[in-house]
């Protein structure tokens, strides 16, 4: 059995799905349909760039998602590959929208809107400067808190990505990442600074919350074509009631991916079809279990490798 996985942000790249766009009339037409959904020119920021308009949170979003979601609907249209007889679908915190369009629950144009929306509300609820992510390699979660726990007087910082085996991301103020920055180094624990410009899914983003709140209410969401995985519970997202508090607690809420991936794993999953730029989840899902088979499509020759009949 087999699971459609959808990346987050952080794997944006100028150029990202060019090979699709300049080959199928269906990727130019969505590419077309968003520039008119958010008046806005995504799909030459995409193409074209600038990196630095491109890397930016409200933009990043909604661009991610629809390289996602254009590539899915090429393999359904133009290859006849049905994806969405996978066991489950997944996302990584945006890509948990790829997801839901994907699986037929949110349609594309008000999952582009309120990707925009979000990425401006996560964007703008702590000042730029204030807050920031380390990502921590070579640790558990235990041994992260154990610290939080022992240094609570010291600084604050909170889990905020639970990737894989050995690969954490923690949010905070910037004094107190610095701070357990320095602690982790005189441990011997390598960590990383990350070049984001918030302190995304933690408390410090209770304003994007409250925001959120408000436009989650007004979706409409349609029946589950394929069974998603929520980023919060690690485990079926189980009626459209609930998913739309489990899209509102997502904003600070730890992003549970390396119990999301088992609990996949667990329930018979042998292979992860990672859709979208990039091959991060396709390397996080291999330190999880080195065991399943993985693949990543982001450009037409990747499709070939596909077998979903195993």
């Amino acid at each position: 059995m087999f699971s459609v996985i959808f990346p987050g942000q952080g794997s944006q790249i100028v150029g990202m799905a060019s090979e699709f766009y300049s080959k199928f009339e269906l990727f130019k037409k969505l590419y077309r349909q968003a520039d008119e959904v958010l008046n806005f020119p995504l799909s030459k920021l995409i193409l074209e760039g600038p990196k630095e308009k491109l890397d930016l949170t409200e933009n990043t979003q909604p661009a991610i998602f629809l390289v996602g979601y254009s590539i899915f609907q090429i393999l359904k249209e133009e290859y006849k590959i049905d994806l969405n007889k996978a066991k489950f679908f997944a996302g990584h915190s945006l890509g948990e929208y790829t997801a839901l369009a994907c699986a037929g629950a949110l349609d594309f144009e008000s999952t582009l809107k309120i990707l925009k929306f979000r990425g401006n509300a996560m964007q703008s609820a702590v000042p730029k400067g204030v807050g920031g992510m380390l990502a921590i390699l070579g640790s558990n979660t235990e041994t992260i808190e154990k610290i939080f726990s022992d240094n609570k007087d010291k600084y604050q910082c909170f889990v905020a990505n639970d990737n894989s085996n050995g690969q954490l991301v923690v949010s905070g103020k910037i004094e107190n990442i610095d701070k357990l920055s320095l602690d982790l180094a005189s441990k011997s624990i390598k960590n990383i600074k990350l070049p984001v410009s918030a302190p995304f899914h933690c408390h410090l983003m209770s304003k994007a919350t409250e925001l959120m709140k408000k436009e989650i209410e007004k979706l409409e969401f349609g029946d589950f074509q394929t069974p998603l995985i929520s980023n919060v519970t690690a485990t079926e997202i189980q009626d459209k009631v609930s998913l739309k508090d489990l899209l509102v607690k997502q904003i600070e809420s730890r992003v549970r991916w390396r119990e999301s991936v088992l609990y996949m794993i667990n329930n018979g999953v042998n292979q992860f079809i990672e859709i979208g730029p990039g091959k991060v989840l396709s390397g996080l899902v291999k330190r999880i279990d080195k065991n399943v088979k993985i693949s990543a499509i982001n450009k037409e020759e990747d499709i070939s490798i596909i077998n979903i009949n195993d």
